[in-house]
């Protein structure tokens, strides 16, 4: 019997304007599998991709977070319950059990772009 493996791929998918989001400030985008990702731009304009769904209370909210940093790592803090997070790991910096899920991100020209995994031959 012959068994056929899938082998997963790297596509980048347009998530925005480059001109967002605004510096510290969070947007919501739905990615091809379903889930969401909330796109942030620090101070210093680098861009983050993390979960935008809480996992403490499985709200839609992280995009909606407050930026800013603990001894100069960038974190997002989630508006309901302000758990903190690391922006570049996803890591929680109140739980070391509860990360969130990170995406690589780049700016291509006028637009910026969210790396996702994807089975081949499937957009």
């Amino acid at each position: 019997m012959i068994t056929a493996t899938v082998q997963p791929t790297t596509i980048w998918i347009d998530a925005c304007p480059a001109h967002l989001p605004g510096v510290e400030d969070g947007v919501a985008v739905l990615l091809p599998d379903g889930r969401q990702a909330a796109l942030f731009r620090t101070r210093d304009h680098r861009l983050y991709a993390v979960d935008n769904i809480d996992p403490y209370t499985g709200a839609a909210v992280i995009s909606r977070g407050i930026v800013g940093d603990r001894a100069g790592e960038p974190t997002i803090a989630s508006p309901m319950l302000k758990h903190v997070f690391s922006l570049p790991t996803g890591r929680s910096l109140d739980d070391e059990h509860t990360c969130l899920t990170t995406w690589p991100v780049r700016r291509r020209g006028a637009t910026v772009q969210i790396a996702v995994r994807t089975e081949e031959g499937t957009p």
